[in-house]
């Protein structure tokens, strides 16, 4: 007997879920076919333990099925309990093959041959059921495998990964802790990996637990059943072949979307790309008519998203007009706005308007807008100041903006953006901004834009091109308008440099300069036969020009301290800039001059030298701000420890004996408030941020207590610590010798979990760091690399 549902759902997943379990509450008849043998068959295969993040982390869940960021088998168990308990009509082991007829009367034929009825249809099929093969031979040995489920069941094994996105890296990274691990990356870097993977695998990468092999692809695989390894894995690199006897080889490459089976249904896709997605109505219909598609496949990846589209499909094929999910924190978003539009013309408005959101889709723009903020400015009112430490970006929605820069006023209007200097570099604000007539703006958080950034190719373009005019016009052509730098930024060159790569060597011949983008380098001289470092240069300055001044060749060696991207400008255009601003060569002549007198001091002081260069072994090119004591003078009181507990509920956020120590400078284990913040980078509740002023990076008490930040810091900074309460018994012991000691301080009563804690640089305490102040010697310094040679000298 053939069986008949108003709604037929296919794929467990989580949208697919959240709609039966919706149509179950409603009685609404229904059946969820499952291909395999257990829901959610994508996250079943996530590796044990792997947590699962609840993302957009401000969009409230709308279903009936229960869902918060957690591990993988609590969220499966939890999903399976709702379907039961929403009484859920689910069928196991039901692939589809073949859907015909129409709205209304549409047959469903199963891979086992049942053929079940159905008025409409909800795909909410992944697109991870057919997993990228490695297309070589050998690829379907029994030790070649395309998930990781336990990581735990491998020990003692020699495992290649193959892949470069974050579920490889994750498996690399887990399996290095009982395994030899190698990582295939068919390129040079990591450039799909989310910022946190991308500081592990780094880390594992520079510490030898995992083997990188960069511009490397998979040749074939041999099986060996003679030997003590069950296979060869032979690889080809940028220097030759490479044989690599291997227990297991995890490929991790992706999945092929079912398209073939969907077009077979009738749903048409746009055009021939691969990873193109069906033509969808506002209301998740396909382009036949009763037929919808929620979840990946849609385009909708996040669970949270695909659970709400779960809910929100099943009441339009009931006709009721219901508005999405976030429609409610986008109206109070932009409810003061001067239009008379609903949400949705608003939205489309911005879009229209601000072209470098254009290429964005709606879906896209929505998680953007959730994520930004929308001002009405007075005339006059500042938006930020110059040396701020902020480093949000802005668009102009109406209006105007003026930029100030020195002693000019630079009008920016409609749809134009601003503050991406700061953004990129993740150094001070280098202008000042007012706000013009009619003035409307959208500020948009830095980790949203980054993110923004490497997901949508157009955007990074858009920002790349107008980041190298405007540097150019700023460093070097302040009074040229635009348009006449716009051949020499065409010219210019982005380049990308590595920890410790030199960019150019004393002695080369002098044919660019480079801007700093971000990161930093060091500036060294050869004297005798030794390197000395002679200063550091941070973001947004200039190196390279002393020898395009002089027509001559590089008079010092440039290294990268850390990760750093530079603008060249060769030395055609240089002069080119030269002629069209005539007081240029004068003001870089005096600067010039001005460096070499310093250079002459430093090259006659080994020591200075020493020291700047230990420094920038530990990781201090990226700082903004650092303690650093004076071992000479430090007598080893501990009053700076005991002052940061005492100021912070009792937990010191600095280890006044950890760290390394080079002549007489220390760096103690505390904060150094990097320019681009590895612990902000998987930050689920967002929940660390960069303060105003100082430039200080913070945790605020929406911690969740996940640890990704201490994971993601490379400097070992980050605690996790029960709150406490907090002591009051400090600042007459610290500074008048009361006799009394900070007493004991108590984990607050219920809070039973472990959040991080950090230097926050004492930002809400008058005066500033505690650490420095309670120093009786003043052996403890915060200070900026910039003024590490001044503090070395000391």
């Amino acid at each position: 007997m053939t069986e008949q549902y108003k709604i037929v759902v296919i794929g467990a997943g989580p949208g697919g879920i959240s709609a039966a379990a919706h149509a179950a509450e409603l009685n609404i008849s229904h059946v969820l076919l499952e291909a395999s043998p257990k829901i959610a068959n994508t996250i079943q295969k996530y590796q044990k333990g792997k947590h699962v993040m609840a993302e957009p982390s401000i969009l409230p869940l709308r279903s009936p099925i229960a869902f918060e960021a957690g591990k993988r088998e609590t969220i499966l168990d939890e999903w399976l309990q709702g379907l039961l308990q929403n009484k859920v009509n689910l069928k196991y082991n039901a692939a589809v093959v073949n859907i015909d007829g129409q709205k209304g009367d549409y047959t469903i034929t199963l891979a086992n041959g049942d053929v079940i009825k159905a008025e409409f249809i909800i795909l909410g099929i992944g697109v991870q059921g057919n997993p990228r093969k490695l297309g070589v031979t050998g690829d379907d040995a029994d030790f070649v495998q395309y998930t990781l489920d336990n990581p735990d069941d491998h020990n003692n094994e020699t495992i290649v990964i193959v892949g470069a996105g974050d579920a490889a890296i994750e498996n690399a990274v887990v399996l290095a802790k009982n395994n030899k691990v190698y990582i295939v990356n068919r390129r040079d870097e990591f450039a799909r990996a989310k910022e946190g993977n991308l500081n592990l695998i780094t880390a594992a990468i520079d510490s030898g637990d995992v083997e990188c092999c960069y511009n490397t692809n998979p040749h074939c695989v041999e099986l060996t059943p003679d030997q003590e390894k069950p296979g060869v894995f032979v690889l080809k690199t940028a220097s030759g072949e490479i044989s690599v006897p291997v227990d297991r080889i995890i490929a991790r490459l992706g999945a092929i979307p079912p398209r073939a089976l969907v077009e077979s249904f009738g749903i048409e896709f746009p055009n021939s790309d691969p990873n193109s997605i069906p033509v969808l109505s506002a209301k998740y219909e396909s382009n036949v008519a009763g037929m919808y598609v929620i979840g990946a496949l849609g385009g909708y990846p996040l669970i949270k998203q695909a659970m709400n589209q779960g809910y929100e499909v099943v009441e339009y094929i009931l006709g009721n007009d219901i508005n999405p999910a976030d429609h409610p924190l986008l109206e109070s978003k932009l409810e003061h706005l001067p239009f008379d539009m609903d949400v949705d013309q608003i939205l489309s408005k911005m879009q229209t308007d601000i072209p470098v959101f254009t290429p964005l889709s709606a879906l896209s723009f929505r998680e953007l807008m959730l994520d930004s903020q929308v001002h009405v400015f007075e005339p006059n009112k500042e938006i930020f100041k110059k040396n701020d430490y902020t480093n949000s970006f802005y668009t102009i929605l109406q209006g105007e903006v003026n930029i100030v820069i020195g002693d000019r006023v630079i009008k920016s209007t409609q749809g134009n953006f601003f503050g991406e200097m700061s953004l990129i570099s993740g150094r001070r604000r280098s202008a000042t901004v007012l706000a013009g007539e009619s003035c409307i703006v959208i500020e948009t958080p830095r980790r949203t834009m980054i993110k923004l950034i490497t997901s949508v190719d157009a955007v990074k373009r858009v920002l790349d091109e107008t980041f190298i005019v405007r540097i150019i016009q700023e460093k070097f052509a302040p009074k040229v308008p635009i348009e006449q730098l716009q051949p020499i930024a065409k010219k210019a060159k982005l380049n990308q440099y590595r920890a410790n790569e030199v960019l150019f060597s004393e002695g080369d011949e002098a044919n660019c300069l480079h801007v700093i983008r971000n990161g930093s380098v060091t500036v060294s001289k050869k004297v005798g036969d030794k390197d000395i470092p002679m200063t550091y240069v941070a973001a947004n300055n200039v190196v390279g020009e002393m020898g395009l001044l002089g027509n001559t060749v590089r008079s010092a060696t440039i290294t990268a301290t850390v990760k750093t991207e530079t603008i060249s400008i060769d030395s055609d255009s240089f002069n080119d800039l030269l002629a069209k601003s005539p007081t240029l060569r004068e003001t870089m002549e005096l600067e010039v001059q001005k460096r070499h007198l310093e250079n002459t001091k430093l090259e006659s002081d080994s020591e200075t030298g020493d020291i700047l260069s230990f420094l920038m072994q530990q990781g201090l090119g990226e700082a903004t701000d650092v303690l650093l004591i004076n071992e000479d003078t430090c007598v080893g009181c501990d009053n700076c420890e005991t002052a940061c507990a005492a100021t912070h509920g009792g937990t010191s956020r600095l280890n006044r004996k950890a760290g390394p120590t080079f002549a007489h400078v220390h760096v103690p284990t505390s904060c150094r408030h990097c320019e681009d913040p590895s612990c902000m980078k998987d930050c689920p509740p967002d929940a660390i941020h960069r303060g105003g002023l100082g430039g200080e990076v913070f945790i605020d008490d929406s911690c969740i207590g996940c640890g990704n930040c201490e994971r993601n810091c490379p400097y070992g900074v980050i605690q996790m610590e029960y709150p406490k309460e907090k002591n009051t018994n400090f600042w007459p012991w610290m500074f008048f010798n009361a006799g009394e000691k900070p007493g004991d301080n108590k984990v607050k009563d219920g809070d039973n979990i472990k959040k991080a804690v950090k230097c926050d640089m004492c930002k809400d305490i008058e005066g500033g760091a505690a650490c420095v102040r309670a120093c009786p010697t003043g052996a403890a310094n915060r200070i900026s690399p910039e003024n590490f040679i001044k503090v070395v000298n000391l």
